[in-house]
């Protein structure tokens, strides 16, 4: 229904512009990055830029993609997240189909439910969760870096109740032309939760993509860092250990800022270019996967 009144339409003035406001400040941060890594090192180093490149110039981009490091670190990156995410959701959708039947169809629902939700709520600590990935010799390892947070309880509530509201008839059609619990699930339920497993697709990738501090905990050589590490330690840390002679020469004709947001901004991309394929199914799948009817 369309407002008419005076008062409705003052409203959708103002919440159209409060709703431009905040959108203007999210993207402000990301634009003044990129066009500080698009801008010269001499205008950077003096603040001239905001929102637009001043002495426009790829350099810091050309010398970022050419270092070896950053782009072995975005393969390690890459490799997590296609890795990381499709163990997630392989495991979410399976661990959420029993859990979302009812006590008198899945004995011991109960217990498993609990089971789970615990680890929500009570966590071993640093040190445990690290001597359990030593003994189990996942250090240095891609599996140190997928395996420890293979199972998200979170996600798998979230899709359980995405499933409790589909229609019970399409489960009971199913069982009556022979389907078993198996087929049901890839079959029926699988293709009706695509909303919600594609929001649980963002959700992984992108705490996949920006997870840095295990990456530093559990992997034991810098060349195995992701790439959200290996940041870590060259523009918050500045550990200069990573820096080649070559480097520090080709340095000198370019600024820091202009280096620091070049990365920043190569290490955002790709969560950007990926976000609009999924955006039509997020808020869909945030809402009816959170609510049960």
């Amino acid at each position: 229904m369309k407002t008419t009144s005076v008062s409705g339409k003052v409203f959708n003035v103002f919440n159209a512009l409060f709703l431009i406001l905040l959108a203007f400040l999210c993207l402000f941060p990301l634009v003044n990055v990129l066009a500080v890594s698009l801008s010269s090192s001499t205008a950077a180093s003096s603040g001239e830029v905001s929102l637009w490149p001043v002495d426009f110039t790829w350099q810091s981009y050309r010398f970022v993609l050419q270092k070896p490091e950053f782009v072995k670190a975005l393969g390690v990156s890459v490799e997590r997240v296609l890795l990381g995410t499709a163990l997630n959701m392989l495991l979410t959708i399976t661990l959420a189909y029993p859990l979302s039947k009812e006590s008198f169809a899945f004995r011991g629902r109960l217990f498993y439910v609990w089971f789970f939700v615990l680890t929500m709520l009570v966590g071993g600590g640093i040190v445990p969760w690290y001597l359990v990935i030593q003994k189990l010799h996942l250090l240095g390892t891609m599996g140190a870096l997928i395996l420890p947070g293979a199972v998200n309880v979170f996600n798998a509530v979230l899709l359980l109740n995405f499933y409790r509201g589909l229609p019970k008839e399409l489960e009971e059609a199913a069982f009556v032309d022979g389907a078993g619990h198996w087929k049901i699930l890839w079959k029926v339920y699988v293709p009706l939760s695509m909303p919600a497993i594609a929001t649980l697709i963002l959700f992984s990738m992108v705490g996949h993509w920006n997870s840095w501090f295990d990456g530093l905990i559990l992997m034991n050589s810098p060349d195995k860092y992701p790439l959200q590490s290996y940041l870590q330690t060259v523009v918050i840390n500045r550990d200069l250990s990573l820096v080649s002679m070559a480097d520090a020469e080709a340095l000198a004709d370019i600024s820091d800022r202009t280096l620091k947001g070049a990365q920043i901004f190569l290490a955002a991309l790709p969560i950007i270019c990926v976000y609009p394929f999924l955006q039509r199914f997020f808020i869909k799948g945030v809402i009816v996967g959170s609510v049960k009817e």
